[in-house]
C-alpha cells in the first residue's frame, strides 16, 4: 500500500520543503521506496535536492500533468529524477504557476495530480507532495491526491493564526472531493527552545487542536544548519548528522513509521 502525504501550509517559511526532503530521505533510510513531488512553482524542493536551475529543466511536473490533461500516454519514469540519498523526485519550476491558471478551464481540474500519482503508486511505499504556500488549484489537487496532510507550523503567533483557514480547507476537500483525506498531524518547526514564547505557542497549539488533531511529539528546533542544507543539495542527515535538527527529523520519521503498525 502506498501512502500519499501532502505537506501543506498556506503560510510560507514554516519548513514545508525542509520537512518534505528530510522526512522523505528519512523514510528511504528506513528502507522505504519514496517519491517526492514538487508542487510549488518556486522550485525550492528541486533546488534543495541539487538542481541549481529548475527553470532550465526539460521535463517537470508540468509536462506530465499536461499529458494527463490531454489524455496522452506517459513514458514510464518521465520527469522522475533519482537522488543520491535513495529517493526519487519530480521537479517543478515557474511554469507550474502558468499551469495553475490554465487548470481553471480543465474538466475534473481538481483530480489531475491524483490521476498521475495513481499511475505511480505501485512503485512506491510513500509519495510526499511539497505544496506551495497558497490554497490555490495546485494545492487543492495535492489534497485531493493525498491520503494524509502533514502540517508544519512555525512556533510563532502569525503562522498559528492562519492554521484555522487551512484546517477548514482540508475539511472542505474531505467533504466534497476526497473522503479518504485525513490530517496526519501538526509538526511544530523552528522551535527556539531558549524562549518562553516558543514554549507558550507550543502549549497553545496543543490546547487548541490537541483533542481533535494529532500533534507530533517531536518538534523541529530552530537551527541555521537546517537552512544551509538547501544550498548543499543534500539532507540534514549528511550535512549535520549529529545536530538537533537531524535528530528531530529522525524522530519524526519514526513517528510516521509507527503509524504503519
Amino acid at each position: 500500500m502506498c501512502k500519499v502525504i501532502a505537506i501543506a501550509n498556506q503560510k510560507g517559511g514554516v519548513g514545508k520543503t525542509t520537512t518534505c526532503v528530510n522526512l522523505g530521505i528519512g523514510l528511504a533510510r528506513a528502507g522505504k521506496k519514496v517519491l517526492l513531488v514538487e508542487a510549488d512553482a518556486q522550485g525550492s524542493m528541486t533546488v534543495s535536492l541539487g538542481i541549481q536551475e529548475p527553470d532550465e529543466l526539460d521535463a517537470t511536473l508540468v509536462n506530465v500533468l499536461e499529458k494527463v490533461i490531454n489524455d496522452e500516454d506517459l513514458v514510464p519514469g518521465e520527469g522522475i529524477i533519482h537522488h543520491g540519498e535513495g529517493i526519487d523526485f519530480i521537479p517543478a519550476n515557474i511554469e507550474l504557476a502558468g499551469l495553475e491558471t490554465a487548470l481553471v478551464n480543465v474538466m475534473s481540474r481538481e483530480t489531475v495530480i491524483r490521476q498521475y500519482l495513481n499511475s505511480l503508486k505501485q512503485q512506491y511505499e510513500y509519495i510526499l507532495i511539497d505544496c506551495m504556500p497558497s490554497l490555490g488549484m495546485i494545492t487543492i489537487n495535492a489534497l485531493v491526491a493525498a491520503d494524509f496532510v502533514l502540517i508544519p507550523v512555525e512556533a510563532a503567533y502569525l503562522p498559528v493564526k492562519g492554521l484555522q483557514q487551512l484546517i477548514k480547507t482540508i475539511g472542505r476537500v474531505h467533504r466534497k472531493l476526497n473522503a479518504g483525506l485525513s490530517i496526519m498531524g501538526i509538526l511544530l518547526t523552528k522551535v527556539d527552545r531558549r524562549t518562553n514564547f516558543a514554549r507558550d505557542i507550543s502549549a497553545q497549539i496543543r490546547e487548541a487542536y490537541g483533542e481533535k488533531i494529532h500533534i507530533f511529539e517531536n518538534c523541529i528546533p530552530l537551527s541555521i544548519r537546517a537552512a544551509e542544507t538547501a544550498a548543499e543539495g543534500k539532507s540534514i542527515y549528511l550535512h549535520d548528522p549529529k545536530g538537533v535538527v537531524a535528530e528531530g527529523y529522525r524522530c519524526l520519521t519514526g513517528e510516521v513509521l509507527d503509524d504503519e503498525r
